[in-house]
């Protein structure tokens, strides 16, 4: 499994995702997000943009992360649970 991380978007969308950097041209998406849930503020967790697609990888710009840290244990366990 990639580092799990918890990414604050700057359109205040809260994921949970695997996240591995890409190389590539400059101003293609650096960023590939793998498996993200989006978490919602009742503790739920969704998969990112099930409505619109069946991938679970994507690739965004960096520039689009306000800021990336390391989920608690319990956001670890539930995530974990969820891609089994």
């Amino acid at each position: 499994m990639k580092p799990l991380k918890v990414l604050v978007l700057t359109n205040d969308i809260i994921l949970i995702s695997q996240i591995e950097e890409v190389s590539g041209e400059i101003g293609e998406p650096d960023c590939k997000l793998i498996e993200p849930f989006t978490l919602h503020e009742n503790g739920t967790m969704s998969p990112w943009l099930v409505d619109v697609t069946g991938q679970n990888e994507f690739k965004i710009h960096s520039d689009k992360i306000l800021t990336i840290v390391d989920p608690n244990g319990k956001l670890t366990d539930k995530y974990t649970d969820l891609v089994k």
